[in-house]
């Protein structure tokens, strides 16, 4: 590394330690969305599985809270600090494929202006750990690529298996990776070799957690999320969401990169056939399918994140590699100079709202609901309540308002969802004689609730009600209701939706 590689690769690090410690500050001071509460509830209670994903965000939940406490920190500190060995995997991956420092720099730094990792890795999901897992498959087999050597494709497999182990998306790993050992010739002896299929094995060996608790719970995880890909009708409704979403989570400006990117390597430029049909293979094979997903169902934006690793890759290969025409050049100039700038001015405005909602003029927007602005004033209120009412519980009816109330309330109250049990199946069980007492319930008013609640408890008695809000914006209402004498189970224990035709014994 001669002297201006050595400062470029010092500036790089230095910009991406500066992002990072933003995101702290950002994660230290911003409410939890209520995914990230459900997901730390997780964390108090690890197991191989849950119903919606692997277990692998909860891990990372429990390690930053024994770090950091149960706080907003504490909840994030490791997804936060998990873009540093993804931004590394990327940078030695750019500099393997392309072999450039130069590109390897502009793909870590324009890998963490982009909303999906600010974001994605600040608000804590699933999506963090595959990020960067994804990171590691492409590290894994550029390593395979470029030494030749088939032990690493039982790092490749381990890569893989953490994928695995932090959502089900990665299984379109398994395709993509064959796909390049066919179209690649010179790779296509790896296919008469043990060793890609040792590396499977060791995916495979990764997974047994997962696995086996989905075998004892009647593979409801599974059920729940390769469900999805059932078709029941198609519509044009949601094709139009998939290129405005994609915009806003890459950044428009690395975004513009990514797909130049793609186009030059499409059309046979931009390095070395191996390096480009990688990148390919596992960007489009999920590109590919989520459109056809969003031919009968919405496609949430974040789940296109794993394939974040290899994009910035492809926008830093537009950036640097490729010779463009006097037009491509301006435009291929002009988006990686703003990059930067924009995705980190993006990233603090968002920021701002999702706190504030001053920019909106404290109006409602996409963050208004899922952000738990407002909890920690009402949660005293629901507490004082609880005591007055002398209720050993206090109930909710989603998994969202559970479990900010099992976060803001005093640590040791008993909280519970009064549905959807299927959620709380790694958690002890409630206790029976604690269900036959008062029980508060906090949920924003149905009245079409109301006549379900009369049959279930001999004492249904609305106590009083608290007002959730962002500045002067009135975001939910919930009314707090005295539940006394249950008449039958306190809580419904029937299956979930996934297991309909089976009986709750089963």
């Amino acid at each position: 590394m001669n002297v201006s590689e050595a400062r470029t690769f010092r500036q790089t690090w230095l910009a991406i330690v500066a992002l990072v410690l933003v995101r702290l500050v950002a994660a230290a001071v911003t409410p939890l969305s209520f995914d990230e509460a459900y997901y730390w509830t997780w964390a108090k209670h690890l197991a191989g599985g849950y119903y919606d994903h692997p277990p692998m965000v909860a891990v990372v939940i429990r390690l930053g809270t024994m770090i950091a406490g149960d706080t907003e920190l504490g909840v994030r500190l490791v997804s936060v600090l998990l873009a540093l060995p993804m931004s590394w995997a990327v940078y030695e991956t750019a500099a393997m494929l392309f072999g450039g420092r130069r590109v390897a720099s502009t793909a870590a730094i324009l890998l963490n202006v982009t909303l999906i990792v600010a974001v994605g890795t600040m608000i804590v999901t699933p999506d963090a750990p595959l990020m960067v897992a994804s990171s590691f498959v492409l590290y894994t087999l550029a390593k395979m690529i470029t030494t030749e050597r088939g032990v690493w494709w039982l790092v490749v497999g381990f890569a893989v298996g953490m994928a695995l182990l932090s959502k089900y998306t990665a299984l379109f790993f398994g395709p993509a990776i064959l796909i390049w050992l066919v179209v690649v010739p010179r790779m296509r002896r790896w296919l008469l070799s043990p060793w890609p299929y040792l590396g499977g094995a060791v995916a495979l060996a990764m997974c047994t957690p997962v696995l086996l608790w989905n075998a004892e719970h009647h593979w409801v995880s599974f059920i729940k999320q390769l469900g999805r890909a059932r078709v029941e009708h198609l519509t044009l409704r949601y094709v139009a969401e998939i290129v405005p979403t994609q915009l806003l989570f890459a950044s428009p400006l690395v975004f513009v990169l990514g797909a130049m990117g793609l186009y030059a390597m499409a059309t046979k430029r931009g390095g070395a056939y191996v390096a480009r049909a990688l990148l390919n293979a596992m960007i489009w094979i999920i590109v590919l399918y989520f459109t056809w997903h969003s031919l009968h169902s919405r496609v949430e934006a974040n789940w296109f994140s794993p394939i974040y690793p290899a994009f910035a890759i492809a926008a830093a290969v537009a950036a640097h590699v490729v010779s463009w025409g006097e037009r491509g050049k301006r435009v291929a100039r002009f988006s990686l100079r703003w990059a930067a700038p924009v995705g980190i001015v993006m990233f603090a405005l968002l920021v701002i709202q999702a706190g504030t909602g001053i920019l909106s003029g404290y109006r409602r927007d996409a963050t208004v609901r899922s952000i738990g602005v407002g909890w920690r004033e009402i949660a005293p209120q629901i507490e004082a309540a609880r005591v007055r009412a002398d209720a050993a519980c206090v109930l909710a009816n989603d998994y969202g308002t559970t479990s900010w109330l099992m976060f803001y309330l005093p640590k040791g109250t008993c909280v519970l969802q009064s549905n959807q049990r299927i959620r709380w199946i790694n958690m002890p069980a409630p206790d029976a004689a604690m269900l036959r007492g008062k029980l508060l319930l906090v949920d924003e008013w149905k009245p079409e609730e109301q006549a379900s609640l009369v049959q279930r408890f001999a004492r249904v008695e609305p106590v009083g009600e608290v007002v959730r809000k962002r500045g002067p914006l009135v975001i939910e209402t919930y009314r707090l209701t005295l539940l006394d004498g249950a008449k039958g189970d306190a809580l419904d224990n029937s299956p979930p939706p996934e297991m309909s035709g089976r009986s709750s014994s089963e």
